[in-house]
């Protein structure tokens, strides 16, 4: 195909070390900590000394922008021959894009801001990292130590202001402190339940002289994360197991954090057991695996809700019963005991009681339970509860109906977006109706191919988050699966996309409308659309023309509006790989999503279409008194 774009600009060359605006440097050596080997102490800024920190915690990528504050870092920074930055147009961006890449490598991702507004501009991904347990470490100048407090141009308590969503952060004013805060950071935001950590650094510790050392001594006496569970617990949950007839693995986003799919998977095997996987835990297991019933929630499949509110056991990892899984609360799951292990132990019977509380690393608890049942060889036959289970997937399975209007069907472009890409490939989202039909229609076969922000449900999140999986993951096709209404929030970062050429493709799939907003609106508000029409593709309205906007930044533009056309529009966007790809999939305005809960109702509510639900034989009380009967017996009642 031609390609419409003009010659791109090369990367801007790096100045060879030892330019004139590098400082000097001294070293000499002197006895590390106890038991590490000798160190050696070199005179450096608090900049060099941020930028070889750094370079020591093996940082591949910073995403950032700079400004008065930070200045000083950047000077430095572009002598580094292990550390690239990537120079963001917005901070947000920068912050998204760490996710991606954090989340795409399992590696801690790197964002860089001034002082001020640029700090407090990473302010949503820092909380959206926190709500999904991505490790990022934003790092930020701050006005000079003396005008701290002084409402001094460009200020903002960027500590104060991000204490609640970040794990852990730090202001630091002495020059001498900066290893030893990078260091600490990044051991926080990779460790334990993994998350956010902010380190400011005012400009005067940034510009003074200090002596730098590595390794520094760490000083976390009150950080202890438990990784090792209770082998007591793991016992109790073992009992529980085999005194269930109808147990359900509700499993999390946190199994993909700590590296425990593998032996998850011998442990589904072992037990045979259904399982459900969360939004945040798509891929934890093989969507094709013959026991996975589908994700649960709002906008779960029928079986997998269904076999949460009928199961008499949930064994939950790397979960944290989230509103949007459970529905109404008091009805989620009434039958059921619970085993819930996780690595926060503040998440343990937050939302919902445990019957076997388990705190600990999902990998090394899926590996003891799986050592204790084979151990004690006990087997249970659950083949009547898999075929009921099964026969919910069969009646019942995620579809969609063609719009009657002609026009194309998002559900399908989504699909065939997976189908002709394939499990290797990263799939990021925005969020609405696109994010979850790219749930629902694209097959996960592995973890880390399912990007998305699901507890803060950030707009904005899908161009920079694949931004960053592509730099993480440049061998892998990165797709972008955004709304019009997203794709306006970040598209900027296409910019950033074409100097740097990391080629990624965005799918947008445009109805014209914020999607989820309109879908409610027509089942809950008669059809009143209030202030949800973008103008950007019905009704002769191309506000903006995304064809026209991908040429303007230098992308390859394409649009597709008819069903024949979608598989060679998604082919030749595969065919490029030197810049990115938008693709403007004009899609019908009246899909919805389903199925679905409605918020703040029984799971048992459950609609499939618009005003159809399943009707179940929930059993009569003597069916109920013997599975309470049985729960007693395996372990006392809730």
């Amino acid at each position: 195909m031609t390609d419409p774009r003009p010659p791109r600009p090369a990367p801007p060359p790096r100045p060879a070390r030892g330019d004139a605006a590098s400082a000097p440097t001294s070293s000499l050596p002197v006895p590390g900590p106890q038991g590490t080997p000798t160190q050696v102490v070199e005179e450096l800024t608090g900049a060099q000394s941020l930028v070889r920190s750094l370079e020591e915690v093996g940082v591949e990528v910073v995403f950032g922008m700079p400004g008065g504050a930070i200045l000083p870092a950047y000077d430095p920074l572009m002598d580094s021959e292990k550390v690239r930055h990537i120079l963001v147009r917005h901070e947000q961006g920068a912050g998204h894009a760490a996710e991606g890449y954090a989340a795409a490598t399992g590696k801690v991702g790197v964002c860089m801001a001034t002082s001020g507004p640029g700090a407090t501009n990473l302010v949503t991904a820092l909380a959206d990292a926190h709500m999904d347990s991505v490790p990022i470490v934003a790092i930020t100048g701050q006005v000079g130590s003396g005008a701290i407090g002084t409402d001094a141009f460009q200020e903002a308590d960027i500590r104060g202001i991000t204490m609640p969503i970040t794990k852990h952060n730090y202001l630091v004013t002495d020059p001498e402190d900066i290893p030893r805060a990078i260091a600490e950071a990044f051991h926080i935001a990779a460790t334990g339940r993994p998350g956010p950590v902010l380190v400011d650094i005012t400009k005067d510790a940034l510009q003074a002289r200090t002596r730098f050392a590595w390794p520094p001594k760490l000083a976390l006496p009150g950080y202890r994360p438990v990784t090792k569970p209770h082998s007591k617990q793991i016992r109790e949950a073992a009992k529980l197991m085999a005194a269930s007839r109808r147990p359900v693995f509700y499993l999390g986003g946190g199994i993909i954090r700590s590296g425990a799919s593998e032996v998850l998977r011998e442990l589904v095997d072992l037990t045979q057991i259904p399982l459900v996987t969360t939004l945040m835990g798509r891929g934890v297991v093989p969507d094709t695996h013959p026991l996975h019933l589908g994700m649960p929630g709002m906008h779960g499949s029928v079986s997998a809700v269904t076999a949460l509110q009928k199961a008499d056991l949930l064994i939950a990892l790397g979960v944290r019963f989230d509103d949007r899984v459970t529905g109404k609360l008091a009805t989620f799951a009434p039958l059921a005991k619970v085993i819930h292990a996780d690595i926060d132990p503040a998440e343990i019977g937050k939302n919902r009681t445990a019957d076997v509380p388990i705190v600990g690393d999902a990998a090394q608890v899926v590996t003891d339970l799986l050592d204790e049942l084979r151990s004690t060889g006990v087997e249970t036959d659950y083949s009547a509860w898999r075929e009921e289970a099964q026969s919910w997937k069969e009646t019942y399975p995620i579809g969609y109906t063609e719009p009657e209007s002609g026009l194309l069907s998002p559900q399908y472009v989504i699909e065939r977006i997976g189908a002709l890409s394939g499990p290797e490939a990263i799939y990021a989202s925005g969020v609405g109706q696109h994010q979850m039909w790219a749930a629902q229609f694209i097959r996960y076969e592995r973890p880390r191919a399912w990007l998305n922000s699901g507890g803060l449900g950030t707009m904005g999140y899908c161009v920079p988050a694949a931004m960053g999986a592509k730099v993480g993951e440049p061998d892998r096709v990165v797709w972008g699966i955004d709304g019009d209404g997203c794709f306006q929030m970040t598209n900027q970062e296409l910019a950033t996309c074409v100097i740097n050429r990391i080629p990624i493709k965005i799918a947008v799939i445009n109805n014209s409308s914020l999607g989820m907003v309109r879908q409610w609106q027509t089942l809950f508000y008669n059809e009143r659309y209030s202030n949800t029409d973008l103008h950007t593709s019905h009704g002769a309205s191309r506000i903006p023309d995304f064809v026209k906007l991908a040429d303007a930044y230098g992308c390859v533009g394409l649009r597709c509006e008819t069903k024949e056309d979608v598989d060679d529009t998604i082919r030749k966007a595969l065919e490029v790989t030197d810049g990115p790809v938008i693709i403007d999939f004009v899609v019908c305005r009246d899909a919805m999503v389903w199925p679905m809960v409605p918020a703040g109702v029984s799971n048992d509510e459950i609609m499939y279409a618009r005003g159809m639900s399943p009707v179940w034989d929930r059993g009569d009380e003597d069916e109920t008194r013997a599975i309470e009967a049985m729960n007693e017996k395996a372990g006392g009642a809730r």
